[in-house]
This record gives C-alpha cells, sequence and structure tokens, in this order.
C-alpha cells in the first residue's frame, strides 16, 4: 500500500485524463494523496479534488515562486481553508533560490514567515520547499518552535537533515532517490531515523527510475519505496507499513 504525501493532481499535465489517472492510482493500492497548492488556482483546485475524492487531502499555501500573489485577500482566504476538515496542512511554502526570476528573496521570506504564522495559529503541520536556500530555510523554521512539518523533496546534507530533525520535522523522499547518481540523498536516507520518513512523487514531476522522464503519478512509489529498503536493510512491507504511519500522524489522519 502507498500514502503520495505530496503530488500536484491539480496541474495542467493532468488536465486531459485526471479522473481516470486517479482511478487508476486508487486501484493499484494507493490509500491515501495530499495534493498541495502552489499557487491561488492550485490552491482551490486541491480543495475541490479532497472534496470529489474520499483518498485525496488538500494543503493550501502559496509556493515561493508564486509569493506575488499573497495579497491580504489569498492570506485570508487560506485562513479560511485552514478550518476545513480536508486542509490537513500549509503548503507547499518555503523558499527557493534556484530560479534568478523568482520573487525576490525578502518578498519570499515575508510570504514564506507569513504563512507559517497562519501553521501556527491553527495548530497545522508545515510542507516545505527548499530549494539552494537551506540557511535561510532553517532560520526561518527555527523561529516557529511550535510548528512541525516535513521538508519535501529533500534535498540537502545529512548535516542539514540532522538540523529539519532537531526541530521535529519528517524528510521527504522523491523518485531521485533511485536516480544512479543521487549519492547525498540516498547518504540522508541511510542515516534517517524511520520514524521520520515520507515518501512522495511530487507528481507530475520527479519519475523514479525505470520511469523517469515520464510523467509521474502516486503509484509509481513502489519505487522509492523498494530503493529505500535496500538502502535501510528492510522490507518492502515494513517502508510501505512506516511511511504510512508517519504521514498518518504527521496530518493527523484516523
Amino acid at each position: 500500500m502507498i500514502f503520495d504525501s505530496h503530488a500536484h493532481y491539480d496541474d495542467e499535465q493532468f488536465d486531459d485524463d485526471r479522473d481516470v489517472i486517479l482511478k487508476e492510482i486508487k486501484d493499484k493500492e494507493v490509500i491515501g494523496v495530499i495534493n498541495c497548492g502552489s499557487s491561488l488556482k492550485g490552491l482551490e483546485m486541491s480543495v475541490k479534488l479532497a472534496e470529489d475524492y474520499d483518498f485525496i487531502h488538500a494543503a493550501a499555501g502559496i509556493h515561493p515562486e508564486n509569493a506575488d500573489e499573497f495579497r491580504d485577500e489569498v492570506k485570508e482566504r487560506i485562513r479560511s481553508l485552514a478550518m476545513d476538515k480536508k486542509i490537513v496542512a500549509i503548503g507547499e511554502i518555503g523558499l527557493d533560490y534556484y530560479w534568478e526570476e523568482n520573487p525576490s528573496r525578502e518578498v519570499q521570506k515575508k510570504v514564506f514567515r507569513e504563512q507559517m504564522a497562519i501553521a501556527k495559529e491553527f495548530n497545522l503541520p508545515v510542507i516545505i520547499h527548499d530549494r539552494d536556500a537551506h540557511g535561510d530555510t532553517l532560520e526561518i523554521l527555527k523561529e516557529f518552535p511550535d510548528v512541525i512539518g516535513v521538508v519535501h523533496c529533500f534535498s540537502g546534507s545529512v548535516e542539514f537533515s540532522k538540523e529539519c530533525l532537531k526541530l521535529g520535522y519528517y524528510i521527504g523522499v522523491t523518485g531521485v532517490v533511485t536516480f544512479k547518481n543521487s549519492k547525498v540523498i540516498k547518504e540522508v536516507v541511510k542515516e534517517l531515523p524511520l520514524d521520520r520518513l515520507l515518501v512522495e512523487t511530487d507528481c507530475p514531476y520527479m519519475a523514479p527510475t525505470p520511469n523517469r522522464g515520464k510523467r509521474n503519478q502516486s503509484n509509481y512509489i513502489k519505487f522509492i519505496i523498494e530503493e529505500i529498503a535496500n538502502i535501510k536493510g528492510a522490507s518492502r512491507k515494513q517502508i510501505e507499513e512506516i511511511t504510512i504511519f508517519n504521514t498518518k500522524s504527521l496530518f493527523n489522519l484516523n
């Protein structure tokens, strides 16, 4: 069984066959999906997906690439959604310093802090996007000691993962762990306590080997689980069970 802790089925890549794919993944033992908002349009569609499909849950947030969208009315919309039972997290939020055309670092940090404050206000976990911004991300996480969550699509070092663990965060592992040249994330997984591990697709992106380069979908997590099991010297069933338990624990799902 599979619980995908981070997906984007609101993405336009699924516009032609979204319902077909969602039925397919459920038939292939995907028991849960956290669909994460990235833009105002995306978070609204995430809510709609969660209303339409009993195995989908939504996270509401504005991605750092879309930080310029975060106006007062958007903030209030996220606050109102935070009270909805289908909203299980604030996300995906954080910092992305990779693209020069992204909103300025100062704008990103301001929007990140404001959404962390919403998570604190409503006692919700957060889904953190961190790309080439480890230092600033860690600094802001430390400013909100009452908030926990997951650093999704983890791309940092073993040392950075340990700092995140100290703050109570989980580590989200994507299909990158299956790539031959992904030495750093393999080392992170090797050192990571199993009780802080989540698996995710970030679909439609990050498809694992042997589907690398294709559109990703939740049932492909089986390849991620197999790789993690090899690294940890565990069985596939053990990794399935612990990652489902961890996901339900973090997002308060029965």
